[in-house]
């Protein structure tokens, strides 16, 4: 692969708001970043869009690509729920001289961050609770709740993680998670937050 800019990386259990902290801090122009769009084997949601949300493959077709070896990297979350990075989604962004952003699952940062230690920060949400977390998975109001037991018992694996990420935040109250993560971010690739309060 090709070098390119910095790469940032946000990993959490489901439900700890990493995504709400991602769009957020790609709102803000000074840090130049750009939305890393993972593959999944999954079944696309009403709403979504291919090559927007998600670059949607057939099992058989994400499995072609791992033999191909073109992920930079990938996990099978649960039994044929595959997701991962494409080396050329990282490239395509590099080459419009873009910060690359992740939105992904913790054993998937992790591996970029060993990928590309020195370009890499790597951040991990927690969230104020496992109970929090179950609340807040319950509003969404997308799956079963069996998935989102599934989810739960995989989020206390996630948690234990967090020690090997660069950075933790604590999103108990998200306003304060959001400047944390905008500083951090800014700090990383080296971009001066515009001052927007008066003097």
């Amino acid at each position: 692969m090709t070098e390119g800019g910095k790469l940032i990386i946000f990993s959490a259990p489901s439900g700890s708001g990493k995504t709400t902290i991602v769009k957020h801090l790609l709102d803000q122009p000074e840090l130049n970043l750009a939305f890393s769009i993972s593959a999944t084997s999954r079944p696309r949601r009403a709403k979504e869009k291919n090559g927007v949300n998600y670059y949607f493959m057939s099992v058989s077709q994400f499995k072609r690509h791992i033999k191909d070896g073109d992920f930079l990297e990938w996990e099978e979350v649960y039994r044929d729920n595959f997701y991962g990075t494409l080396k050329s989604e990282v490239e395509r962004l590099w080459a419009e001289g873009k910060n690359v952003i992740f939105d992904i699952d913790v054993s998937g940062g992790l591996r970029i961050k060993r990928k590309f230690p020195e370009k890499t920060l790597a951040v991990f949400v927690k969230p104020p609770s496992v109970d929090e977390l179950k609340i807040r998975l319950k509003k969404r109001s997308t799956e079963s709740d069996d998935k989102i037991n599934m989810r739960i018992a995989k989020a206390s694996v996630e948690l234990a993680t967090a020690p090997q990420f660069d950075k933790i935040i604590k999103n108990y109250d998200l306003d304060v998670a959001l400047d944390e993560a905008h500083k951090l971010v800014a700090e990383f690739v080296g971009a001066e937050i515009p001052d927007s309060k008066e003097e």
